[in-house]
């Protein structure tokens, strides 16, 4: 049986193979290698330490994407603690409750502050940190100060960490999920689950040290860290932060090429984003992509179309949650098989199967929910006995989601359980509409959710966002829709809009949109 992996020691041996290779930039301003990295880490790591945060303990930090927030996260999982990001746009009682919920030790921050989670810290008396890299003169780079408990200081010697061993069992990320149907659950993850995970990764995308990307997604997010960030410096591949620490679609292209980019992942908005701008906008000259990752939210096919049209590489959709450290399923490389439009394609990594509410394994082409279990899965919530119940019944993890395995094992998902629209006993796919409606030229985003209604107990309305100079209207929607829907699953009702509540990674809440519309109704 192969020995429990951490993430940490991906990491410090992807710095030990290739320390001089770039590891981190901060476009146009910094560039980092492995070695740098790892040496600032291991500073970062010892004045945590010298500090008094201990192993287990909860780090909460809130970044926006910098290079800070990336040696700091790394040193508290460096220092055996457990690191809890938070986004940075969230109110003081949104921070009251996720850093109260975590039982954060510190928070935190960049140098300049951040006032509602400062005064969130401050009602629960939690300390303060913050942390600086600045250009420094002759043989040292950078200089990293790291201030914490209002006392500024160097950081210590390294030896202080020295003597820690980082083990598999560590908990070494504490993420909460979404909670959009509910209350957010707390969902630690381990050192051994993140290091599975990043393997996984690598190997669906035949990541090595040549690869490089840019960031488009916020790190606070499972999906940007996962994915983006930790599985590319942990095969020793390269990672560019955008210089204003957030995705700008003005500068994206212009530092994919820059920095030899060849591949990124994205959602399927900012997917939507980039190829507006390019229709709109087309650059000068664009790099050529190994690929185009796409996942957490569904990729209607006639974008990844579009997507792969414009930018002369394969969209491959993913599937993934934070409960199982990002990825459970993935299309593969050209070279490996064949990429599905409208499947997430085959499971990475851990097992999968399609069960039935008593727990039978449903054959091929048969709906039911997607269940996994592997070493990227969490082994519960925190402080949620119930949801756990629920969560790992007849041992496996079930996402609650609804899908069904092709002949080929490919997996295609029909939406959330909690989403699917019962229309007098018609169970129908809010995705599958979705996806409908995209095809439209004029319709740049869609969303087709469930009301109540005293026929059919459920109906269906959609919103919809229209392509920059459109004048669609109800009337056209309805028309594209009769002509492309059965007639169960055509819109009763279409609101035109020009925005839709999102996550903060981008994700349409479909249940948001759907509350905002019923109390219009």
């Amino acid at each position: 049986m192969e020995t429990p992996i951490t993430l940490t020691g991906l990491l410090r041996s992807a710095a030990e193979r290739f320390p001089s290779r770039r590891a981190l930039s901060v476009a146009g301003k910094l560039d980092l290698t492995h070695s740098d990295l790892d040496k600032l880490v291991e500073l970062a790591a010892a004045r945590l330490v010298s500090a008094g945060i201990n192993p287990g303990d909860v780090v909460a930090l809130t970044f926006p994407n910098t290079v800070e927030f990336v040696i700091m996260f790394l040193a508290v999982i460096r220092a055996r603690a457990t690191a809890a990001p938070l986004n940075a746009a969230y109110t003081s009682e949104e921070f009251e409750f996720y850093l109260s919920d975590s039982e954060s030790k510190i928070l935190l921050t960049p140098v300049e502050g951040n006032k509602p989670a400062e005064a969130a810290a401050s009602k629960l008396n939690i300390p303060l940190g913050s942390a600086s890299l600045t250009q420094a003169e002759g043989e040292e780079k950078v200089k990293l100060t790291v201030s914490l408990n209002r006392t500024e200081s160097e950081p210590d010697s390294v030896n202080s960490v020295a003597g820690l061993s980082n083990e598999p069992s560590d908990i070494a990320l504490f993420l909460h999920t979404s909670g959009t149907t509910s209350r957010p659950k707390g969902v630690p993850l381990s050192q051994h689950n993140l290091a599975s995970s990043v393997r996984n990764i690598q190997s669906v995308y035949r990541l090595t040290e040549s690869d490089s990307t840019v960031i488009v997604l916020p790190l606070f997010h499972v999906h940007g860290l996962i994915a983006g960030l930790l599985s590319s410096l942990g095969v020793g591949a390269a990672v560019t932060l955008p210089a204003a620490g957030r995705f700008s679609a003005s500068t994206f292209w212009k530092d994919m090429v820059k920095y030899n980019a060849t591949w990124y992942t994205a959602v399927p908005t900012v997917h939507q984003i980039i190829l507006d701008r390019h229709l709109n906008n087309p650059e000068p000259v664009y790099p050529k992509l190994r690929f185009i990752r796409s996942c957490s939210a569904s990729l209607a096919p006639v974008i990844m179309g579009r997507l792969e049209e414009a930018f002369d590489a394969p969209v491959l959709e993913a599937y993934a949650m934070t409960e199982a450290s990002h990825l459970m399923c993935s299309n593969p490389l050209p070279q490996d098989g064949p990429h599905k439009p409208g499947s997430v394609g085959k499971p990475v990594g851990q097992e999968m199967a399609i069960l039935n509410e008593t727990g039978r394994v449903m054959e091929a082409e048969a709906n039911g929910e997607v269940c996994i279990r592997g070493p990227n899965v969490t082994k519960g919530y925190k402080n949620n006995p119930d949801a756990n119940t629920a969560a790992f019944l007849f041992g496996w993890f079930h996402t609650g989601d609804i899908g069904f395995f092709d002949s080929d094992g490919y997996l295609h998902l029909v939406g959330r359980i909690k989403e699917l629209i019962n229309r007098g006993g018609e169970k129908i796919s809010p995705i599958e509409v979705d996806a409908v409606l995209l095809s439209h030229p004029e319709i740049a985003q869609a969303v087709a959710f469930g009301v109540p209604d005293e026929k059919y107990g459920e109906e269906i309305h959609c919103a919809i966002i229209p392509r920059e100079g459109s004048n669609i209207d109800e009337a056209e929607v309805l028309r594209f829709s009769k002509k492309n829907l059965a007639s169960f699953k055509v819109p009763k009702k279409v609101f035109i809009t020009d925005s839709l509540p999102k996550t903060a990674t981008g994700k349409i809440l479909r249940r948001l949109v759907a509350e905002h519309y019923v109390s219009q109704i």
